[in-house]
């Protein structure tokens, strides 16, 4: 049983065996074709002359992402610890909506988050060539962190700060009955959006528009710049190697050590 237990581990959380890529491969495919039928079942037309089909189709899907999630709780030995991780609670709510709109109809329209299922295909992405790619990103965005959050808080004192003036010159009159409402008109006109429901109308605001949304321009360069230069740094180094204990993905092949929970590497 422990031989079994081990090889399915492998087959199911690694991609570096034939079994294991095959495994991903049928499983990426698996979690496509559903995300599109959830996504024409939303179509009407299409609901209300295939419904039984539909709901056919979504419990087979849902019998065999709840089989591959028993199957990943049992060949951890630490189910509790791999139920918790991120993506031990997507494979959950992959399952758990379907239940619970055939358990409680009057919760049926929790089924749509059913689409949560497409984010699994992440964890399928550690087939060759994506784990290196996959690592490269997820260090840069790391290593991007304390940068970014510096640029986050200055742009949002600056939207602060003339979102503030806006409402001094502008006023009630113009639409910026509140310094909120103004702070809302600062970070839709400095990130471009520009929906046109609020706009200056004095000469002195129109100035400070125009100076916001050139501003806006260089703002949107600078967390692209920052991430890019962390990018060309980094280095992905990972394997799809993953912990017996709690399932947690993306080693390096020299660790001794589970990065998640501590477990030991035999």
């Amino acid at each position: 049983m422990k031989g079994w237990r081990l090889r399915l581990h492998e087959i199911i959380f690694e991609a570096e065996t034939p079994a294991g890529r095959t495994f991903d491969v049928v499983l990426l495919w698996v979690i496509l074709l559903n995300v599109g039928v959830v996504m024409l079942e939303s179509v009407p037309s299409l609901q209300s002359r295939y419904a039984e089909a539909f709901m056919h189709i979504e419990w087979g899907f849902t019998g065999v992402f709840a089989v591959e999630y028993l199957l990943r709780l049992w060949t951890v030995r630490r189910p509790l610890l791999y139920a918790t991780s991120f993506f031990g609670l997507v494979d959950l709510l992959a399952i758990l909506p379907t239940f619970l709109g055939f358990l409680f109809p009057g919760l049926h329209s929790v089924r749509i988050i059913r689409i949560v299922r497409l984010l699994r295909v992440f964890r399928v992405l550690k087939l060759a060539g994506f784990t290196k790619a996959s690592s490269t990103i997820t260090a840069a965005l790391r290593a991007s962190r304390p940068k970014i959050t510096v640029f986050l808080f200055a742009v949002l004192a600056l939207v602060t700060i003339v979102g503030t003036v806006m409402y001094l010159v502008e006023g009630p009159q113009s639409g910026f009955t509140s310094i909120p409402r103004s702070v809302y008109w600062a970070i839709v006109t400095v990130t471009t959006v520009g929906y046109g429901d609020l706009a200056p109308e004095t000469v002195v605001g129109q100035i400070i528009a125009s100076a916001m949304m050139i501003t806006g321009y260089a703002i949107i360069a600078v967390p692209t710049g920052i991430v890019g230069a962390e990018l060309a740094r980094s280095g992905g180094h990972d394997s799809t190697r993953a912990c017996d204990d709690c399932g947690a993905e993306g080693h390096r092949d020299d660790a001794v050590f589970c990065y998640r929970c501590g477990a030991p590497f035999a």
